[in-house]
């Protein structure tokens, strides 16, 4: 019997566009694959369409209708990145209408979205992380210079809000476009070393592996503008000898177990000449075909397509059960 899918994209966020193209490549890849494919959009205002094309598409007026939707999917595929979607919000709707869903659960979306609470993870489990403080965006009039430090929204992806500050006016403007984004801002210092990424892929049975790591090398910070302008260089698998491959693929299970994660999710590091030190997590990662995640699954013999089917057949009913749990509507 085939399978009815809904993808979701958009949201109201900085990524949205980033997520209609996730979703609107989830979406074919999963067609091809011979599942019957419904797709929901969130637009920037928050409405609610079925479709992905804004021409095409119908307008649904209130939440409850675009959960009539939802709740007669067999499993859902929410690819919005950021807040109000991959910080658990959209895990929360399905779980409340007990739909099998993709990836993470409300949890470990939530923690995993911020910045700030996964770093306390992280060492927790003995993880390095770059030494850094919160602030308040309402504080940041008050924050002196004292060295170079890298500037990010507590809770915001695809790079947006971060920046280098090198000195005092840096430091301002860095923290003024963090404000932007978030109310809560993470100032750190500046970790030198090489840019590692590391995929996880929980299997429905339950099983967790790690990808081939990938090397990100740009010219200066991996910030939003690289990240899509096509300056930014991937390697993969990165050229890693047997010990700091050891240490970053143990190190990508460890934060993947810690947060309670599902489904896929990208781990990125610094590589130091003390070992790894975590950046952040992503629990909805891009997933286009050209995305990291899957060019590392590639790398380790796993077509777009099929990885995208594996995510399906992991779906759970997200909430307090553990990954791998119940399947199957009630």
């Amino acid at each position: 019997m085939t399978r009815r899918i809904v993808v979701i994209g958009g949201g109201q966020n900085a990524e949205h566009d980033v997520s209609l193209a996730t979703a609107t490549a989830v979406a074919q890849a999963l067609r091809s694959g011979g599942f019957d494919v419904d797709e929901l959009t969130i637009d920037r205002d928050g409405t609610w369409r079925r479709g992905a094309d804004a021409l095409g598409s119908q307008a649904i007026t209130s939440l409850a209708a675009a959960l009539d939707v939802i709740e007669r999917a067999d499993v859902v595929f929410p690819a919005v990145h950021g807040p109000c979607g991959e910080d658990g919000t959209l895990a929360a709707l399905c779980a409340l209408t007990h739909t099998p869903m993709v990836g993470s659960g409300l949890r470990a979306g939530a923690v995993g979205m911020d910045k700030w609470a996964t770093k306390l993870v992280a060492e927790a489990v003995g993880i390095r992380t770059a030494p850094g403080r919160l602030v308040a965006a309402a504080e940041i009039a008050d924050i002196g210079f004292e060295t170079d430090v890298v500037v990010k929204p507590a809770s915001a992806g695809s790079s947006f809000g971060v920046a280098l500050a090198r000195d005092a006016a840096q430091l301002r403007e860095a923290l003024r476009g963090a404000a932007r984004f978030d109310d809560r801002i993470l100032i750190e210092d500046v970790v030198e070393g090489r840019e590692i990424d590391v995929a996880v892929l929980r299997e429905a049975d339950g099983r967790r592996w790690a990808s081939p790591p990938l090397e990100i090398q740009a010219n200066g910070l991996f910030d939003t503008r690289s990240k899509y302008d096509g300056s930014a260089r991937f390697t993969v698998p990165a050229d890693l000898d047997g010990a700091d491959r050891a240490a970053l693929t143990g190190a990508a299970l460890r934060m993947f177990d810690a947060l309670g994660c599902a489904g896929v999710a990208r781990i990125d590091f610094f590589l130091t000449d003390h070992g790894p030190v975590l950046n952040e997590v992503n629990t909805m990662p891009g997933m286009t075909a050209a995305s990291q995640v899957p060019r590392m699954f590639a790398a380790a013999g796993l077509p777009y397509e099929q990885l995208v089917a594996r995510l399906v057949d992991a779906a759970t009913v997200p909430g307090p059960a553990s990954p791998g749990s119940e399947r199957v509507k009630p």
